[in-house]
């Protein structure tokens, strides 16, 4: 049963779940920057230049790489709920901080395997599987087991460790690969998990598999949860809006997120300003992030989203037309960045809003599935659209055209439905 309402939560945020749980934010914050899905994404634009020239690849089936990382973790990031439940957050963790760590070492070592590409994208694919404990499955589930009246807020900061990664990063990759070799960035790549997270989850993580949180819910407080049953979730038009408009706009972003570097690049800067600029992605996905994290739960969200990804189709087209422009390149990243920190907050809280919480872990487990098959495909495609014009012209305008569509669907889902709880 449901009912329609508009409810506005209070602004006031409640500051004694962050006072016992802190040390779980900072964790879950570097973790999501030093992961698995993170490092390969926000460090290998800094490395596609640096490759071409060390082993005479092509850029677009180095663009490409992204794709096979994508597929692996479909299915990886099912796995890592797995064995975090069957052994416990905190063995899984370690243990795949350290192969996460030995794989960008691995493949600092590409050249031994040979000169053929395939070599690099088959340690893509795996590179999830190493490092599955790292994932934004456990770094969420976490969160989740420790706060509640706080949840929406602490996984938005949590979250915006990719957006920490963006910032550093691809400037800490380019630096070690003009100072030594292509080596040094996946070296680099290497140190973070192991020097980084890996002291703090053997200093913080606990064994245990539960949570104060968790262990004041009951069974039958489960059972009585709100919301709509997981099929009629996805018979829902709703539910396929919202997964067409977060596979458009992931999609779009992860396209900027892979070629801002080499793009820019290309239009005259150099790699060091390169990677500066790419920073202005990372600082603003932060705040789009924690933005739109805190705006949603006041105000009604398709609203929000709409505005929010407007911005980054508007940077796109900036990044076409005033590329000579330093300054409004900058901005044009920036904007381009906001969209970035915002997609996947808004699927959750979209998914929760509109359908309750009764199958909620059902819903969202599928909708992350098909969004990251939409997304897998992305880069082989923005590859191939580089090999076609010979620059990424195309590619931003395709991109804008993305980004608006992808919000402008959004509000036609209209008011958010109340549940009630089905206690039969």
């Amino acid at each position: 049963m449901e009912q329609h309402s508009d409810n506005k939560n209070s602004v006031a945020i409640d500051l004694r779940e962050f006072k016992v749980s802190w040390r779980f934010i900072i964790l879950a914050l570097i973790g999501v920057a030093t992961s698995a899905s993170v490092i390969p994404l926000y460090g290998f634009g800094a490395m596609v230049k640096p490759l071409e020239e060390a082993f005479g690849w092509r850029r677009s089936d180095l663009i490409a790489t992204a794709t096979f990382a994508y597929l692996g973790a479909i299915f990886s990031s099912q796995l890592a709920g797995v064995l975090n439940r069957r052994y416990g957050i905190k063995p899984v963790t370690i243990i795949s901080l350290v192969a996460l760590s030995l794989m960008f070492l691995l493949l600092s070592q590409l050249d031994l395997f040979g000169n053929s590409i395939w070599i690099l994208y088959g340690l893509f694919f795996l590179i999830t599987f190493a490092g599955v404990g790292t994932l934004q499955v456990t770094w969420t589930q976490i969160i989740n087991l420790w706060f509640e009246k706080n949840r929406g807020l602490a996984l938005a900061i949590i979250l915006s460790g990719s957006g920490f990664a963006g910032l550093i990063l691809p400037s800490m990759v380019t630096a070690a690969v003009s100072a030594w070799s292509w080596r040094a960035g996946f070296i680099v790549m290497a140190a973070l998990p192991l020097i980084i997270t890996l002291p703090l989850a053997l200093l913080w993580l606990s064994s245990s598999k539960t949570a104060p949180v968790v262990a004041q819910n009951t069974a039958s407080d489960q059972v009585a949860l709100p919301g709509v049953a997981f099929r009629t979730g996805v018979r829902s038009w709703r539910y396929w809006v919202i997964n067409i408009s977060m596979v458009l706009v992931s999609a779009a972003v992860i396209v900027m997120v892979i070629n801002t570097v080499p793009m820019l690049q290309d239009k005259g800067y150099s790699a060091a300003e390169a990677s500066r600029i790419f920073g202005a992605l990372g600082a603003s996905l932060v705040f789009g992030r924690v933005m739109v994290g805190y705006l949603v739960d006041r105000l009604w969200a398709p609203g929000v989203a709409f505005v929010t990804l407007t911005l980054p189709g508007l940077g796109c087209l900036l990044l076409v037309t005033m590329s000579g422009n330093p300054s409004l390149v900058v901005l044009g990243v920036a904007m381009v960045g906001i969209g970035a920190g915002a997609e996947f907050d808004l699927a959750a809280f979209l998914v929760a809003r509109y359908f309750g919480m009764r199958d909620y872990g059902r819903l969202f487990g599928l909708q992350m599935a098909i969004i990251s098959a939409g997304v897998a495909v992305t880069p082989a495609v923005s590859a191939l659209l580089y090999q076609v014009f010979g620059n990424y012209d195309f590619v931003l305008m395709l991109n804008t055209i993305l980004f608006l569509v992808g919000a402008a669907i959004l509000l036609s889902l209209g008011r958010y439905p109340r549940f009630v709880a089905d206690t039969h």
